[in-house]
């Protein structure tokens, strides 16, 4: 396998926990989103999205989207299982993810920054600010469920972690970064955040720990 990521990226952060979980060993390509590395015609004809991550496997077909290469992972590589067993337990698990990985990821990443700062000439306490809200958003939608759903215990769905918990640790992690919010507000989310840094697979994928990572790094 090879993925290509970028320290930053919550997307990548996402397909490399879960790598790690399943104990899949990937070469990692890692690109600079911001030097523009994505747009190189070596990455862009195998990510016309020319966005990370993309995964390789074997001789198939590039894979994209963090989400879709999270259920193929699973599908490939049922054990150990990024999914409950009960049909209704997964709908919900899905939509815990797309609560931060579709309904506010998608607002904050780098070409939406550059968009911001270029096109409409929003200076940095604004788009600090365009990034505070969407990624608070999230967090309180996912917070207002996880705190009254029963199936919420240790984890997102029950005491192992699910491809929800990958999304909302990714999720946190990036409001941390960009924004320097701590989760505070968000109990539940922050406990079960908690939980699952205490994982080595979370532990060792940390964008931290990433080639190329910033302890301080330009929106």
């Amino acid at each position: 396998m090879k993925l290509y990521t970028y320290w930053r990226s919550q997307a990548s952060f996402r397909v490399r926990i879960a790598l790690r979980m399943k104990g899949l060993a990937a070469e990692t390509v890692s690109l600079d989103l911001l030097k523009g590395d994505q747009f190189e015609h070596a990455y862009s004809a195998l990510n016309p999205q020319m966005a990370v991550p993309t995964l390789l496997d074997g001789e198939g077909p590039p894979l994209m989207q963090s989400l879709a290469i999270l259920e193929y992972l699973e599908e490939k590589h049922p054990q150990p299982p990024l999914m409950p067993a009960d049909l209704h337990a997964r709908a919900h698990v899905r939509a815990l993810a797309q609560m931060v990985a579709m309904d506010a990821h998608p607002f904050i990443v780098p070409r939406v920054r550059k968009y911001l700062e270029q096109e409409l000439q929003l200076d940095e306490p604004a788009r600090v600010s365009w990034i505070r809200h969407w990624l608070n958003a999230g967090s309180r939608a996912i917070e207002a469920v996880l705190a009254r759903d029963p199936r919420t215990a240790r984890f997102c769905c029950g005491d192992q972690p699910t491809i929800a918990d990958i999304c909302l640790v990714a999720h946190l992690t990036s409001a941390k970064m960009l924004c320097d919010c701590d989760g505070a507000s968000y109990p539940t989310a922050r406990r079960i955040f908690d939980a699952c840094m205490q994982i080595e697979a979370f532990v060792q994928e940390h964008p931290l720990r990433q080639a190329g990572a910033q302890t301080t790094a330009p929106l």
